[in-house]
């Protein structure tokens, strides 16, 4: 099973950026358990962060050529970017929405998603843990369409 994991803007930020919101720990830590917990799950995770759209969509776009699903955390182009809604459309695998923090209870431009809608599904406000989460409900949903 493979899966890609997109990190958004001034997510390469973590652990220094608003900690109290975002919690204390980097972007390589959190990929560090992401990846040990992928391998315990026998999922490979390959992991990219961009603060620039083209290069999400265009990973995105790639993806499907050999990844099984992806997970997002689009930054602050969820509330935003139709054009990284339509890749996410257009790419035909399963894509998990998750964030750090509990979108709900902060702003409430925070609370309208772009993507969600095109997404299997959408986990925040857990901090890291959100993408450990996320990556448990995309290897769900990967072995139910192989079952």
């Amino acid at each position: 099973m493979k899966v890609l994991m997109l990190h958004g803007p001034n997510l390469n930020l973590l652990g220094t950026r608003e900690p109290g919101v975002y919690g204390n720990l980097t972007l390589d830590e959190i990929n560090q358990r992401v990846f040990e917990f992928g391998r315990e799950m026998d999922a490979e995770v390959r992991f990219l962060q961009s603060n620039h759209e083209g290069e999400l969509i265009d990973a995105l776009h790639d993806a499907r050529k050999w990844s099984d699903g992806v997970i997002i955390n689009p930054g602050g182009f969820t509330h935003t970017s139709v054009a990284l809604r339509d890749a996410i459309s257009a790419i035909g695998i399963p894509v998990v929405e998750v964030h750090l923090s509990n979108v709900y209870a902060r702003e409430e431009f925070r609370h309208r998603s772009m993507i969600s809608a095109v997404c299997r599904g959408k986990i925040s406000g857990f901090g890291w843990r959100s993408y450990i989460l996320g990556l448990q409900a995309l290897i769900g949903i990967l072995k139910d369409q192989t079952a």
